[in-house]
């Protein structure tokens, strides 16, 4: 499965200077892909049947039809957005939490606390879509793509899983960085990602997969991004793909599965 190009937000705040600050720090994240605002809940309420949303950043105390009431309609939906909280006061934590929201911001809003919740929406999002596909999608072999097959010279080699340190996206092919050189297939690396992600893979930028044993450390480069340091070199890692790619890479050493590749 391909990963979610990021989350479609509506924001929702009857206080007009409230609700553009909320919806310019969700369009800055990273995690957002588009986000929409309403005024009140009854115009956020014809905005939802018009179109689909992952999550909804609420504000409680709105004229009419409060953030509350508006949120226990949401979940009755057959696929309802996510809810999280936007108040000035704490007041209703417990009946927020109660309705099922993931999260609960005090105004003002900061950005730092804003990524939080976004990184818990994504985390429902992806959970969900997770569970959707594997409704529909047929079972998967067992293991999927142990080896690929590379043209050369009119000759066919395979390339085991296991000697692969990267994946780098090429056009429709990706190039295979192996300690025998670089392999090129004929393959997107979202299909690729799709073999391999459930075998010690992780997807670390749009155009990379890494090997997570192939990980030496974490290092910031020049402009303070991240990179993911193997043996071949360095592999970028966006912001989006941080926090995963340190959560991946301390469960498997929880478990011992780091340090299997070279010393």
């Amino acid at each position: 499965m391909t990963p979610n190009p990021g989350v479609r937000v509506l924001a929702v705040d009857d206080v007009r200077a409230a609700l553009d600050e909320l919806c310019r720090l969700l369009r800055a994240a990273p995690e957002v892909a588009e986000v929409h605002a309403a005024g009140d809940a009854v115009s956020a309420l014809k905005i939802i049947q018009a179109r689909p949303f992952d999550a909804v950043f609420l504000d409680i105390s709105m004229p009419g039809l409060n953030g509350l009431e508006l949120a226990s309609l949401l979940a009755k939906l057959t696929d309802p957005p996510v809810i999280v909280f936007v108040t000035a006061y704490d007041g209703h934590a417990v009946s927020a939490y109660g309705i099922g929201a993931v999260d609960y911001l005090l105004k003002p809003v900061r950005a730092e606390r804003l990524a939080e919740a976004l990184t818990r929406v994504c985390r429902v999002t992806a959970s969900r879509q997770a569970t959707a596909h594997a409704a529909t999608a047929p079972p998967p072999s067992p293991d999927a793509m142990p080896a690929l097959p590379v043209e050369s010279d009119g000759r066919t080699r395979y390339v085991r899983r296991g000697e692969v340190e990267y994946a780098e996206a090429h056009g429709d092919y990706v190039r295979l960085h192996t300690s025998t050189g670089v392999h090129l297939v004929r393959m997107p690396i979202s299909r690729l990602q799709e073999y391999w992600e459930g075998s010690g893979f992780a997807r670390v930028h749009r155009g990379f997969l890494v090997a997570l044993d192939a990980v030496r450390e974490l290092r910031s480069d020049s402009v303070g991004g991240l990179l993911a340091h193997t043996d071949l070199g360095d592999v970028p890692v966006s912001r989006r793909h941080a926090r995963e790619l340190r959560e991946r890479l301390l469960q498997a050493a929880q478990r011992g599965e780091l340090r299997k590749r070279g010393s």
